[in-house]
């Protein structure tokens, strides 16, 4: 929005042209992203307070966890409106890529809603139930995809990239549909099962998101995408708008959400942030480096279905406690710590995921 007035005024005011560039309304989408957050994350944890919007607790999780008991939670819709209106103020709208980041934040941010809504408001503590969760997620993943899919207008929004191996970039074609369907879907669960520490599930987030964004850039960009032998995307530079808002957002968040926690996302934060890093690395056509930037949301995933499957065939549990980060809390890790090691491994994930650009 702010782009299109800009253009209009560039014609009697010159200085205004600087908005034409995207590092500045990269930078500008951050602290507009965290502005927000910021000033209105004490009025969202009164009206949650007000609305008796309280976490409910597992009996059988940890006993550190119990005093957590109806600290105010659905703080996601903080996140969420701060990244849909910082990117709506300095994303270019005439880029279908905004719109797909944005229907996919909204979507699963909805579906998260429901799931919260049911948990503490109607005191169902199962929240929506799995099938129906699964069947949503399902059908906002494969609108997505096959709109993504639809509208692609060269080969290299349909390629396959392999990091390490950067001769071998098939184009998929209609694949990209499923492959984007696993992708949306894993990351948003993947995220939501992280969502379970002070500060654990919006750090890692911020950090991926960083990540991705200076990607997106790259792939923006011809010069770098040929040096880097990564696919140009045109589109993908609104991408990293939108990767900055959710760092901006998402360091507003964590003002209030870090140890000990004053608001939780609760799923209509942790299913839609999950979600958008999916379709952003779907848009840049770099799912696997979603895979080792989100090594940690990996670990958790498989941490659950690890432990699920050997319960039930083998009738024993291989962790304390699943998602893992609550076997090392049952080990005797404080709840901080748990969250500044998942924190540094993650980094670390990111400037691996960094390096394989380059090392390609």
């Amino acid at each position: 929005m702010i782009v299109l007035i800009a253009d209009y005024l560039s014609q009697y005011l010159s200085s205004l042209r600087v908005v034409e560039y995207l590092t500045f309304r990269a930078v500008m989408s951050l602290f507009t992203a965290l502005a927000i957050s910021l000033a209105l994350g004490p009025a969202v944890i009164r009206r949650l307070q007000v609305l008796h919007f309280g976490q409910v607790v597992r009996d059988d999780g940890p006993q550190t966890h119990l005093k957590k008991t109806g600290t105010p939670t659905m703080g996601g819709v903080l996140i969420i409106g701060s990244i849909a209106v910082s990117m709506l103020l300095w994303c270019r709208l005439d880029n279908p890529y905004v719109w797909y980041t944005l229907a996919t934040l909204i979507c699963y941010a909805a579906i998260g809603f429901a799931d919260d809504y049911l948990k503490v408001v109607r005191h169902n503590t199962d929240g929506l139930r799995a099938k129906y969760k699964y069947f949503w997620q399902s059908a906002c993943a494969i609108t997505i995809a096959c709109l993504i899919y639809g509208t692609a207008k060269t080969p290299a929004e349909t390629t396959f990239v392999v990091p390490f191996f950067k001769d071998f970039m098939p184009d998929i074609g209609f694949l990209l549909i499923p492959l984007a369907y696993f992708v949306l879907t894993g990351s948003s669960n993947a995220v939501n099962l992280t969502d379970g520490l002070d500060g654990l599930a919006i750090i890692t987030t911020i950090t991926v998101a960083a990540g991705l964004g200076i990607v997106a850039w790259a792939t923006s960009n011809s010069t770098f995408a040929q040096y880097l032998y990564i696919p140009y995307v045109p589109n993908a530079a609104e991408i990293t708008i939108a990767c900055t808002a959710i760092v901006g957002a998402g360091l507003g968040f964590l003002w209030f959400n870090t140890y000990p926690a004053m608001m939780f996302m609760g799923d209509v934060g942790s299913l839609a942030l999950g979600a958008v890093l999916g379709v952003i690395a779907i848009l840049i056509r770099e799912e696997i480096l979603l895979f080792i930037m989100g090594g940690i949301f990996v670990l958790e995933t498989i941490s659950v279905i690890l432990q699920v499957g050997s319960y039930k065939y083998r009738g024993k549990r291989i962790f304390r406690m699943a998602p893992i980060h609550h076997h090392f809390e049952k080990g005797g890790w404080p709840e901080p710590r748990v969250m500044a090691r998942f924190w540094i491994i993650t980094l670390v994930l990111v400037l691996i995921g960094l390096i394989t650009l380059k090392i390609r």
